[in-house]
């Protein structure tokens, strides 16, 4: 496998914190040992997250480019649309963000605080479109990168989220590699990986970089878009094309992929009651702050499938924190009284 040939534009501190979730394991029973790899602390832009690891391999394609403009979409509450307006602002370009109404959600300041506070703060220019959620192309951006080439401007294409961005897998490819270099130093192997799944990037790179060692099968996305075949086939395209550019040497099957349907409910980007009591029980155990929209519902999943005895006795899980944490000012009338 070759991802060195990719140049990369440094936007982290560097290779991400794996810290022991010890009391959240003992909660739960403590025959399945639980460990974060912190995402959400990987970067001083504006609070960071999984994202920036992806957009570190795209920043050096838009500069050649000679871009002007970052051009992208997302939800009112995007956590990449931030970062995507933190990359701009640290590289001096200008920003442009399509902000969709992907998620029924009525909280009055829903529009006004945590992720599209950051990114007007940033500067970016913010296009607020009346359109329910779907994680594939969207004429709204497509219409955004034509405005702005009409203002003589030169946009560059990110997507949403950065997935099906030519590049956009390479950087949890990166991620894989990260994690067996800290394996050798903590002397074992995760026996499995637990990750978030919605636009599919971060998962498709994921199971390129673990299929290098056998363990793709092993990286359990916790599916948060409810649009679940969708997303299937959107990873699955992602990972085959990822696996092609980085030589992996094999292709990625159905069998690679697995992706658990059961926690997306009742709906893109609203948490569940389930989903609520696994925010506050990681909260209060051990300080660790997840999301309404994405690592909640992954966090949720991971405690059910514990509960499920889905994981073996004895088991090492390696719970991706991917970060979006802003998010949750959008939900302050939920978490009022904790």
């Amino acid at each position: 496998m070759n991802l060195a040939q990719y140049e990369r534009y440094p936007l982290t501190f560097g290779p991400t914190a794996i810290e022991p979730l010890t009391r959240l394991s003992d909660h739960l029973g403590g025959d399945v040992h639980l460990f974060a790899k912190r995402e959400d602390c990987n970067s001083g832009l504006a609070f960071g997250g999984n994202k920036l690891r992806k957009l570190e391999y795209i920043v050096p394609d838009a500069l050649a480019q000679g871009a002007d403009t970052l051009v992208t979409i997302g939800g009112v509450q995007s956590n990449h649309t931030r970062q995507v307006a933190a990359v701009a602002a640290k590289l001096g370009m200008k920003c442009h963000l399509v902000q969709e109404s992907w998620v029924p959600f009525p909280d009055a300041v829903y529009d006004r605080v945590g992720n599209i506070l950051m990114s007007r703060l940033m500067g970016a220019e913010i296009e607020m479109v009346d359109v329910g959620f779907d994680i594939g192309i969207r004429e709204s951006w497509e219409a955004a990168l034509t405005s702005v080439r009409d203002r003589g401007g030169k946009p560059y294409a990110i997507p949403a989220g950065a997935s099906v961005h030519p590049l956009g897998g390479l950087g949890f490819v990166g991620f894989a590699e990260e994690v067996r270099a800290q394996e050798a130093t903590l002397g074992f192997q995760f026996d499995f990986v637990v990750v978030c799944t919605v636009t599919g990037s971060t998962h498709a790179g994921m199971l390129v970089g673990f299929a290098d060692d056998g363990r793709a099968d092993r990286v359990i996305g916790i599916d948060a878009s409810g649009t679940l075949e969708q997303t299937r086939r959107q990873v699955l395209q992602i990972a085959s094309d990822t696996a092609e550019k980085v030589e992996l040497g094999r292709g990625i099957t159905e069998g690679d992929l697995t992706l658990l349907p059961d926690y997306a409910y009742p709906a893109y980007g609203v948490p569940s009651e389930e989903t609520n009591d696994a925010i506050r029980l990681c909260a209060q155990l051990e300080g660790m702050m997840t999301d309404p929209v994405y690592e909640g519902k992954s966090m949720q999943g991971l405690i059910d499938l514990i509960r499920k005895g889905f994981f073996p006795k004895g088991s090492r899980v390696l719970y991706a924190h991917l970060g979006g944490v802003p998010a949750i000012n959008a939900y302050s009338y939920l978490y009022r009284n904790g």
